[in-house]
């Protein structure tokens, strides 16, 4: 026989590939490409399932019985045997502007802390000042507390004649139509606001 009968011949020689060939990666998809979007829910007609709560109405808040202005804030320290502590000191008023006034201090260790507890202090020292029927004072006051002097007396339709913590504390109360004046040469708003609510508080029908 042969030799050429006996050699094996391959199948598909021309299309093989070297085992060591190196294969290119795939393409990848650039970082911002859009993507597909998600199927809707509900079926053909693309309706979606409702959200859980959906027809319950917000109800409105309820409003504050009292309004409350900052009058003060500065942060304290106290000196430890490890060092200085800081905390923080508010002066808050609070009125319903219907004739009810009042200031309160808190400390705290931050800001918001203070101001809550100068809240529930002014609320304890709420006044009910005595106004006319139209919402002024009757007769001219004065009042010093420490180093503040406030005086304030009744002027009809001019509104609210104030500067500094005077104007807060008049507000808040509700009053109208009044000319305050400061005194002192001390621009403490806290004493100035004590010297406020005293001089309320002296009023006379």
């Amino acid at each position: 026989m042969n030799d050429e009968q006996n050699t094996p011949v391959s199948e598909n020689t021309t299309d093989a590939t070297p085992a060591s060939a190196p294969v290119a990666p795939a393409p990848r998809a650039p970082r911002n490409a859009p993507r597909g979007r998600r199927p809707v829910r509900g079926g053909a007609g693309g309706d979606r399932r409702p959200s859980r709560g959906g027809d319950r109405k917000r109800e409105p808040r309820e409003r504050a019985e009292f309004d409350q202005r900052t009058i003060l804030i500065r942060r304290v320290a106290r000196v430890m045997a490890g060092g200085r502590r800081f905390s923080f000191s508010a002066a808050i008023a609070a009125g319903d502007r219907k004739g009810r006034v009042g200031i309160g201090i808190g400390k705290g260790g931050d800001t918001a802390l203070a101001i809550e507890k100068a809240l529930r202090d002014a609320k304890k020292n709420m006044i009910t000042v005595r106004m006319t029927k139209t919402m002024s004072i009757a007769h001219d006051v004065m009042a010093k507390t420490s180093s503040g002097i406030v005086a304030i007396r009744p002027s009809p339709e001019r509104g609210i004649v104030a500067g500094s913590a005077v104007k807060i504390v008049l507000e808040l109360a509700g009053i109208k139509d009044v000319t305050a004046k400061v005194l002192s040469p001390s621009k403490n708003k806290l004493n100035i606001a004590r010297a406020t609510i005293k001089a309320l508080s002296s009023l006379k029908k």
